[in-house]
């Protein structure tokens, strides 16, 4: 029998690269040089990630995290740009 497991990942440029991560498992993250190669590596990452709480009789992580994308325009005044 297995469970599947759904992680919310986030995909950020940092610099010439990108870093990824997965906020609902502390510490697993990656980087590589397109959003393609993130999405890959972070796929094998969680996978180690995971496997070692199971070897360790740790219990797994659900992502409970909820995501809101929205557009905030905010004014400062000119002196403050």
């Amino acid at each position: 029998m297995t469970k599947s497991y759904t992680y919310r990942i986030i995909i950020e440029p940092d610099g010439d690269s990108y870093h990824g991560y997965v906020p609902a498992l502390r510490g697993c993250h990656t980087s590589g040089s397109s959003i393609a190669e993130v999405q890959e590596l972070i796929k094998d990452a969680m996978s180690v990630y995971l496997e070692s709480l199971i070897e360790d009789k740790l219990p797994i992580p659900n992502d409970n995290s909820l995501e809101s994308f929205q557009t905030i325009s905010l004014s400062f005044p000119l002196s403050y740009a």
